[in-house]
């Protein structure tokens, strides 16, 4: 019976039983008391808790061993593990991701796109004492600009030589940049154009006491990141709750674009802003959630808005005469003409001659700052007596300038003449400036005279005037 066992293995206790003819209650006795036996064993495994430390202290080898074990454990035993294998890895499960969750949302404030909003101290230090040119060459004393720079409403353009500014105070509200500050005009000392003309410049306030220079820039709204996560986890449960009920499903499809957009949110928070902090132009804002974005935005419209100097791009914008001017100065030597074949007025035979008598008028910015004197220009005459190019030689400034060349080219010449021929030729203008007062203005021709005195003050440059006394000189 020995050998049968040893050559057979037996599958279980109630089937050794069976071979060796016990009786039928006795096995079943066996059986029961085998059965008591087991049950502490199984029911102190689960609390056990040392025996994880040390499977988790133990190598990989040894513990893939001991899962293996129970898995060849005798079938009356599986129903006992079942329910406690599952048990172990669930409870480590919903914690471990509900951690991180929590992290993710308290890191958003402090992203890196979160950070780099513009304060009033660092645009002070831009801005604050420093003289910068309008790029736009507004006259206006109030000025309004959208948040790409722009210009919102209307203002008169001049000559850059009144579009020196000085900003001396900064005001930064959520809405809009507000600067204060004054106007300056330049006013050229009369240097030649091979000489430094940064260096014969005097730079002189023409903002008016109590009174200052006012412009706004409109700001990018910055609006708080919403919490995308949680809408998903809304939708999901809306979902869920879809299926066990079909009939809610068009509910929770309209109830989403019931919530407010930045766009809107913004547009409530402007018409609730006081007056003063409104934008200029509340339907050009746009909105981000990042304050290094909405810097970056404000530092590209303030490059718009201002040149620190006679850069490129003011270069570019200035009229004909004054890019010679400069081209002059920067090579160190005097105007000359486009083309070639222009003569100046000592080789020709018959000298070309001003038919037409004329004088420049001034502006009120040069009246009240008492700005007068002679400028000098180079002006090309063509052979039909028509001015065909003009360059400044001795700028005055203060838009006077600006004055003198628009006459000069409406001016009428004789032509000049070799070998019988009209011929192209440049010569020199010499235009004087005035102060206009009672006792100048009572000075002039016989008519003029019998007439009632009373001055008259030019406006800006969009405005014609009447033609002034004659003072235009012409050099030969």
């Amino acid at each position: 019976m020995l050998k049968l066992l040893h050559r057979t293995p037996v599958r279980s206790f109630s089937a050794l039983l069976v071979r060796l003819r016990v009786p039928a209650a006795l096995a079943a006795l066996a059986v029961g008391l085998m059965a008591i036996a087991q049950q502490p064993a199984s029911q102190d495994m689960p609390p056990s808790q040392p025996a994880q430390p040390a499977a988790q202290a133990a190598s990989a080898a040894p513990a893939q061993d001991s899962t293996a074990a129970p898995a060849q454990a005798p079938q009356a035993d599986a129903p006992a593990q079942s329910p406690a294998a599952p048990a172990e890895p669930a409870q480590p499960a919903p914690q471990q991701p509900a951690a991180p969750a929590q992290n993710t949302q308290s890191s958003e404030p402090s992203a890196p796109g979160q950070q780099g909003g513009i304060t009033e101290d660092q645009l002070r230090q831009m801005l604050v004492g420093k003289q910068l040119y309008l790029r736009g060459r507004y006259l206006d004393d109030s000025l309004s600009f959208n948040e790409h720079g722009v210009l919102t409403g209307h203002s008169v353009q001049g000559s850059y030589t009144l579009c020196l500014v000085q900003i001396d105070k900064v005001h930064i509200t959520k809405h809009k940049v507000e600067l204060i500050g004054a106007r300056y005009g330049l006013h050229f000392l009369g240097a030649l154009p091979y000489e430094d003309p940064t260096k014969a410049v005097d730079q002189v306030k023409i903002t008016p006491k109590k009174k200052v220079l006012h412009i706004t820039i409109d700001r990018e709204v910055v609006v708080k990141p919403k919490k995308v996560k949680n809408k998903e986890k809304g939708k999901d449960a809306r979902a869920t709750a879809a299926k066990g009920a079909p009939g809610t499903a068009a509910p929770a499809a309209d109830s989403e674009p019931s919530e407010p957009t930045d766009a809107d949110e913004t547009k409530a928070e402007i018409a609730a802003a006081p007056a003063e902090e409104r934008p200029a132009d509340p339907n050009s804002i746009t909105t981000t959630t990042s304050p290094a974005h909405a810097t970056q935005v404000l530092k590209d419209a303030l490059e718009k808005i201002f040149a620190p100097g006679l850069d490129e791009q003011m270069m570019a914008s200035m009229p004909e005469f004054w890019k010679l001017y400069y081209q002059a100065a920067a090579a160190k030597t005097d105007f000359r003409p486009k083309d070639p074949s222009v003569l100046m007025q000592n080789t020709v035979d018959t000298k070309a001659k001003l038919l037409t008598t004329f004088e420049p008028g001034s502006n009120e910015y040069a009246q009240s700052g008492g700005v007068a004197g002679m400028a000098l220009y180079h002006a090309v005459v063509s052979p039909d007596g028509k001015v065909s190019e003009v360059a400044v030689a001795r700028p005055i400034g203060f838009g006077l300038d600006e004055n003198a060349v628009a006459e000069i080219e409406k001016a009428k010449f004789s032509p000049a003449v070799k070998d019988g021929k009209p011929v192209p030729v440049m010569l020199d203008l010499v235009v004087e400036f005035r102060i206009y007062s009672k006792r100048t203005a009572a000075t002039g021709t016989t008519e003029q005279a019998a007439k009632p005195a009373a001055p008259i003050l030019p406006g800006p440059y969009s405005v014609e005037h009447p033609p002034q006394p004659t003072a235009t000189q012409a050099q030969q």
